[in-house]
């Protein structure tokens, strides 16, 4: 949420793209591949971020423990907008890491569930053309807003509750999770096809 009010603010700039990083070693899973188990989190959150669908995907993986079923996945995803977004999704790596990375003109920020403390870190760094036709980096300060440490699993459900007691309201659950679906049912053609969709 911390990420999204930053985006949305525009207090990042224009952003260009956002990159998700979802590995560990295991659970290997007979009855799914890594971007179904594992990318579904990723993409739904790019989707939410950057509020479109993607016009083109691509997704290339490989089957190096279960044939059939790919254990590592890279996908690439590009929007109407101009924004590009790219997921790294494996079951076969020695580091467990649940990170997002967010690139604007004016500042970056990662989202970091792994980190106990500092979920979320902004980073005033960014392109600079402080003459004409010469580009540089500018590199500011770094921070971690504070943020709830709220179990989001408990908060995923309370919103679920709430909809069952309240009704759906305007269906955007629905719409969002419609949106998602479609994305993974395009990367899954590409990854078979090993062609764009």
């Amino acid at each position: 949420r911390k990420v999204k009010e930053l985006v949305d603010s525009g207090e990042l700039g224009d952003i260009a793209c956002v990159y998700g990083n979802r590995q560990n070693l295991g659970v290997i899973r007979s009855n799914e591949n890594a971007l179904w188990s594992l990318g579904v989190h990723d993409l739904s959150v790019i989707l939410w971020l950057l509020g479109e669908e993607p016009s083109e995907v691509v997704a290339y993986g490989q089957d190096f423990v279960q044939p059939g079923i790919e254990d590592v996945v890279f996908c690439f995803l590009r929007f109407p907008s101009g924004k590009v977004a790219h997921m790294h999704l494996s079951w076969l790596d020695p580091h467990k890491m649940r990170k997002m990375t967010v690139v604007g003109r004016e500042k970056m920020v990662v989202f970091d569930d792994m980190e106990l403390e500092r979920k979320v870190t902004v980073y005033e760094k960014g392109p600079w053309e402080p003459t004409e036709g010469e580009w540089r980096t500018r590199t500011g300060d770094i921070f971690s807003p504070k943020i709830a440490t709220d179990e989001p699993l408990k908060l995923e459900l309370q919103h679920f509750l709430k909809l069952v007691a309240d009704g759906p309201g305007d269906h955007r659950e629905a719409t969002d999770g419609l949106a998602v679906v479609r994305t993974l049912d395009r990367l899954t053609t590409s990854l078979d096809t090993g062609a764009s969709a």
